[in-house]
């Protein structure tokens, strides 16, 4: 239930800003989630591995669901810097559109 609502919104912050911004709204907001799937993803083999690495036992049990749990942080953190890596671009680039119109009306 915890995925589906982190799913739920973390597209509705991409859509939101997509759309704030003319870009393709659904897009951006299927790429967030993709985003937080893939760096949980990255982030449980990187945990596990170093789990095997270090402890030499296999991973059983509840050790799943706590490695479940631990990835939710580096999915949420990897679609936050894109957030705020789109934002900015997308701030920047509105920013020196009008002041390219500013500075027509000069010359």
């Amino acid at each position: 239930m915890l995925g589906l609502l982190l799913v739920y919104f973390i597209g509705k912050y991409f859509y939101q800003l997509a759309f704030e911004h003319n870009r393709s709204a659904w897009g951006y907001a299927i790429l967030g989630v993709v985003v937080y799937y893939s760096t949980t993803i990255l982030a449980g083999t990187a945990i596990a591995y170093t789990y095997l690495e270090f402890v030499d036992e296999t991973i059983e049990g509840g050790t799943e669901l706590l490695l479940s749990i631990l990835t939710i942080p580096f999915g949420i953190l990897g679609a936050y810097i894109l957030y705020k890596k789109l934002e900015k671009n997308w701030s920047n680039s509105k920013d020196s559109m009008h002041s390219d119109i500013l500075d027509q009306g000069m010359s």
